[in-house]
């Protein structure tokens, strides 16, 4: 398995360790309860290394990303993240990604960590087929180690090791500076929900950096966080995840995405497909279900009205903060309205659920 350069930490931690679509990567350190009610209430600290980044440099760099992403890239401004999607030309999802911009010939990529070789070669290939002369693509992934610092404590913490004036990095925009005194990108972004920053930086300084994040926040309540936590946190928020409510074998419009999908820019790969679907009707919906019984909706467990069966869902979880069995779905559309009254088989039975619009935890 791959490692990230914080592996030794987390085993000096006692995390349990477990197979992440091929990285050795912590699941829970205290518990998956502790954690995600650390990162609610103080701050949590989240290795998120194996995430892959790919530079896009050069005078057409702009253009390229508006052919190869679904979301308009054209309004960012220096400075600013944006998160967006790559499609397949039938309208399949590629990857989400976070993309951003530090000018206008000069871009980096954030993609989901078992799909950073795939991406690659896809953009490698949209480029080819492109025409676009002057751009050029760089997998720097193995160059970076990623830190997430999440939680309503997080810009308290991390002011303590910069000079940068926190206050002033508004939500989705970043900038370069040193934390620590390591030269590094600080994001305003994260998977939580709740405020915080995402930390780009040598994978050579990350051991060092983790622990004075640990040693500054300890006081303040910040622990760190597993996979178990990540994974619960994003799902109260109802954020998709690749490989659950995104895969090649569902457009954005389905996964609820229709927000960053620009029909009425220039083309894109996909957006004949897309535009073509939007026009027909989407043949399913993603959708949040809150359990009305005690119980657990799991992934790919089928979701009923009657004896039809009407979807699937994608991802689920005991809510930690709401104490009640919450999930993703992918519905037909005529059983996608707010509060529609449905079933989930668990366990050879059927139990009652409802369907809610996410975020479950405002």
């Amino acid at each position: 398995m791959k490692t990230t350069p914080l592996n030794q930490v987390h085993r000096e931690l006692g995390a349990r360790m477990v197979d992440f679509g091929g990285w050795d990567m912590p699941v829970q350190y205290s518990g998956v309860i502790d954690e995600h009610l650390a990162v609610r209430q103080a701050a949590g600290l989240f290795d998120v290394s194996h995430m892959g980044e790919v530079e896009v440099t050069g005078p057409n760099a702009l253009a390229f990303i508006q052919q190869l992403t679904i979301n308009d890239a054209s309004t960012l401004v220096d400075g600013q993240v944006q998160y967006s999607a790559m499609c397949y030309p039938e309208g399949g999802i590629v990857d989400d990604v976070t993309l951003y911009r530090f000018n206008e010939s000069h871009f980096l990529f954030c993609v989901n960590a078992s799909n950073t070789d795939k991406d690659f070669v896809w953009m490698q290939q949209v480029l080819a087929e492109s025409a676009l002369a002057d751009v050029t693509l760089n997998n720097r992934s193995e160059e970076f180690a990623q830190i997430a610092l999440q939680g309503p404590k997080a810009e308290e913490i991390l002011s303590a090791l910069t000079a940068i004036p926190l206050a002033d990095l508004v939500y989705y925009h970043f900038c370069e500076g040193e934390v620590a005194g390591v030269k590094m990108i600080i994001s305003r972004t994260g998977y939580t929900g709740e405020d915080g920053f995402e930390l780009y930086l040598p994978s050579s300084s990350a051991v060092e950096v983790w622990q004075q994040l640990m040693t500054i926040g300890g006081p303040h309540g910040l622990l760190p966080i597993g996979l178990g936590a990540r994974d619960t946190l994003r799902l109260e928020k109802g954020y998709a995840l690749y490989g659950h409510e995104l895969s090649r074998q569902i457009s954005p419009l389905e996964a609820g995405l229709a927000w960053i999908t620009k029909l009425d820019k220039d083309d894109f790969v996909g957006k004949t497909a897309l535009v073509a679907q939007k026009a027909e009707g989407v043949p399913r919906r993603r959708v949040g279900l809150i359990m009305q019984e005690r119980g657990i909706p799991r992934e790919e467990y089928s979701v009923y009205v009657g004896d039809r069966e009407v979807g699937v869902v994608t991802s689920g979880t005991m809510s930690p903060t709401l104490k009640i069995g919450i999930a993703l779905a992918l519905v037909d559309p005529d059983v996608a309205k707010a509060d529609t009254e449905l079933e989930v088989a668990i366990r050879n039975r059927r139990m009652q659920v409802k369907v809610a619009r996410p975020p479950f935890v405002k």
